[in-house]
Parts: C-alpha cells; structure tokens; sequence
C-alpha cells in the first residue's frame, strides 16, 4: 500500500469521524444511539446531516478542483478563480438575484461557470502553454468582476441584493439532502473528467515539450481538465455561494504526504477538502454569536493565511535558486 493510498484512507475516516461530529455537536448536544424522539430525528436528518454532508461535499468538489488546476498550470497558487470559473460561477448567480429570480440562482452559476469553462477552452485550445490559460483565466475573471460590479450598479430589484451578500459570503445552513445530492452530482461528473486527464497530468510534470514527447495529449488534458473543474466549481457555487481559499488549502495540506504526484494528489485534496469544509462548518455553528459566521468568511480567515504561507515559501525557494 503505497503513501497516497494510505493517506486517502486516512481522510476517508477522518471526513467518517467529521460528520458523526457534525451530527452530535451543536446547541443541542445529541447522544448516541440517536434518541427515537421526533424533536431529535428531525434535527438529525432534515437540518444536521445534510447540512454536514453538502459541506463534505462542496469542500471535496473545491479541493478536487484546486489540485487538478495546480497539476494543470503547475502553479499551488492556482484554484478555480484563476480560470475565471468562479467569478463566472459567482456572475450567474448575482443576475438572478439582482432581477429577482433568486430561485434560478443555482442553475445560473452552473451555466456560467461552464461558459467560462467553454471559453478558456476555445482562447486556449492551440495554445501549447499552461501560462497562456492561466492569462485568460485571469482576464476572464477581472471581466466578470466588473459585471457584477455593473450588475449591482444597475439591479432593478434592489431589494433583492440582500440575499446577494448572504450568498457571497457564503453558507451551507438550511440545506437539503437534495442539495447534496446535486453538489455530489456534479462533483461524480467533476471527477471521472478529472479522473481520465490525471495521466496527462503526471506527464506534465516533465515539462511540456517532454510530455509531447512521451505522447501526451495536452489538448485533450486541458480540457478534460477545465471542464472537470467547472462542473465542481459550478455545482459547489450553486449550492453553497462563493467560497474560497479550500481549493488552494486542501492540496497544499497533502502535498507533500502524497508525494508531489499530481495524479494522486487528487484523491486526497478532495478528501482533504471534505474534511476542512465539515470542520470549518462546525466551528462556525458553535462559536457563541448572536448571528452565525458565515461559512466563506471562515474559510477566508482560514485559508488567506494559507495562501500567505505557500506564497512566502515559493518565493523562498525562488530566492534560494
């Protein structure tokens, strides 16, 4: 059994544990066995458990994302906002909250983080360099930035905006087990794409010119690639608004355990994802606030330091060389 095998299996049980903690923590402790009185049944299956699962999920769906895109540009900076995947994600979902029609809200950041997918894809399909999508995802991202922006400026539905920032900020409270089920939905689809790229992926680490020369196919891993980190993105945004910071945290947390291998570095970032999502969430429902934190600002506060920490050391190492 090899190092990345054994730390799936780890996260695995970890993300087990995560969720038996999601269900028994809370305001109203609940004790095991699970009591047969209505009040806790309730409290169990329609509010903790898929609130505990649609956080697993969203956190592996942004992890898988954020691994899969650092193996792509070979850059552990990189998530999904460096596509623009969730700038445009987060796009869609504004204009049906500025026009109000905030129930379309999760079907417009699935469509647009796939347009955003769709046109990275077209820019960047005889491109030969990993740098050139990362560009283009920038731009793309800057451009719908200012959309929003527009957006927000122009809603003829102002009323409407104040469900615009709860979303921002991000939140897996009151949600179903249908809204896992979508997020896990899209994640499966996210995944077998991603899953057929990871060859091309560890050609990648060669360098480019040597993994054309081994037969890799670059074209068809950028997008098996980029369409594999929309349909997470998306599905992640659609159900549980703008969250940031998991899909850079979550791989660089099992980096160097699984052995710098972007193929297996997939498997654990999605699990790792699970598991800080899952926890993140719990810290946030039991810190003594009058109104609970929001899920995205959580893992901001946890993550930015992150990125900080990874950004210092690349340029350590970029100084020692």
């Amino acid at each position: 059994m090899n190092a990345s095998t054994r730390l799936s299996l780890g996260l695995g049980l970890s993300g087990a544990i995560a969720l038996i903690a999601a269900v028994w923590l809370g305001q109203t402790p609940i004790a095991f066995p699970i009591p047969n009185d209505v009040s806790t049944q309730a409290i169990v299956w329609e509010i903790r458990l898929p609130r505990a699962l649609t956080a697993w999920c969203v956190g592996a769906a942004l992890g898988l994302a954020g691994a899969a895109l650092q193996g792509l540009l070979r850059n552990p900076l990189a998530d999904s906002g460096v596509l623009g995947l969730s700038g445009f994600a987060a796009l869609g979902a504004v204009l049906a909250f500025a026009f109000g029609v905030a129930a379309l809200a999760p079907l417009g950041a699935l469509m647009f983080a796939l347009v955003a997918a769709l046109i990275v894809t077209a820019l960047g399909w005889s491109s030969r360099g990993s740098a050139t999508l990362a560009l283009i995802g920038v731009g793309l991202s800057s451009f719908a930035g200012g959309l929003i922006a527009l957006v927000l400026n122009l809603a003829p539905n102002p009323g409407a905006l104040a469900d615009l920032v709860n979303w921002t900020l991000g939140s897996v409270e009151a949600r179903s087990l249908e809204d896992a089920a979508l997020v896990g939905g899209f994640l499966v689809v996210g995944a077998v794409l991603i899953a057929f790229a990871a060859p091309g992926l560890r050609a990648l680490t060669l360098g480019e010119e040597a993994a054309v020369a081994i037969g890799a196919d670059l074209s068809r891993t950028r997008l098996l690639v980029v369409l594999g980190a929309a349909a997470c993105t998306g599905g992640a945004t659609a159900v549980a608004g703008v969250i940031g910071f998991v899909g850079i945290a979550a791989p660089h947390l099992v980096r160097a355990l699984a052995g710098h291998d972007p193929a297996r570095l997939l498997l654990p970032s999605a699990l790792a994802g699970g598991v800080l999502l899952v926890c993140a969430d719990i810290a946030v429902r039991l810190l003594p606030t009058d109104s609970e934190l929001k899920l995205g600002v959580a893992a901001a506060l946890i993550g930015g330091p992150v990125f900080a920490l990874i950004a210092a050391k690349l340029a350590e190492r970029g100084g020692e060389s």
